[in-house]
């Protein structure tokens, strides 16, 4: 249920300027009972200004008329009040990490030159101020400034970093780094060589006879 947008004070104004319960005005105003007696008997831990409801289009007089006839009655608000939405902009960083982001900064623009001011911007929540005197090593602190993963460092998530580079990496054009493969032959050499020795030691236990096969690996804790 929508409760007033001052609900204390809108309470203490209800004491002193109508017949309503105390059920109804804690129902009302979302707060206990206990509370709405405190402001009646001046013992809340301040002395609060009463909030008119009717004047703050919360609540009509009809309504407190209704409530005032029949104890029973829960009020009905007229309407809640506006939320506050949060704007589009920068994310929002903890205190504790912003100190950070320079850091988190330095790391991409050394690891990932593609991405744009603006989307670093985004990604870490910071300014293009910022970014550029980074970029061109004119901050005040660049001295002591270490490129760290961002996401290690809490100021992004793992896909929100990927999902940036993608982006960007499309549109400079740039394709997607190619697995190395160089391995590839090596690994299956060992593969081969170990799927040999198995067999051979197979073999050996049905025959009876000692494996005489080396191991391609000696364990060193072995005694």
């Amino acid at each position: 249920m929508a409760q007033p947008l001052m609900p204390h004070a809108t309470a203490s104004w209800m004491v002193d300027s109508t017949a309503l319960s105390f059920e109804q005005i804690a129902d009302f105003c979302g707060l206990h009972i206990l509370e709405i007696q405190a402001i009646a008997d001046d013992t809340a831990a301040s002395k609060l200004t009463g909030r008119d409801p009717v004047r703050a289009h919360e609540l009509t007089q009809d309504e407190i008329d209704k409530g005032q006839a029949d104890p029973n009655y829960r009020l009905q608000m007229l309407k809640g009040p506006e939320q506050v939405r949060r704007t589009k902009g920068p994310r929002y960083t903890p205190v504790s990490k912003r100190q950070d982001k320079p850091d988190g900064i330095a790391w991409i623009i050394r690891n990932h030159p593609e991405i744009t001011d603006g989307a670093i911007g985004l990604l870490i929540g910071t300014t293009r101020t910022t970014i550029a005197a980074i970029r061109d090593r004119s901050h005040w602190n660049i001295a002591n400034i270490t490129p760290k993963d961002p996401v290690t460092l809490g100021l992004t998530t793992q896909r929100e970093l990927d999902a940036a580079v993608a982006k960007a990496a499309k549109a400079a054009g740039i394709e997607a780094p190619v697995t190395d493969l160089r391995l590839d032959g090596d690994r299956e050499v060992l593969l081969g060589q170990l799927r040999a020795e198995r067999q051979a030691a197979r073999e050996a236990e049905l025959a009876g006879d000692a494996p005489a096969v080396k191991p391609l690996f000696d364990d060193p804790f072995k005694r």
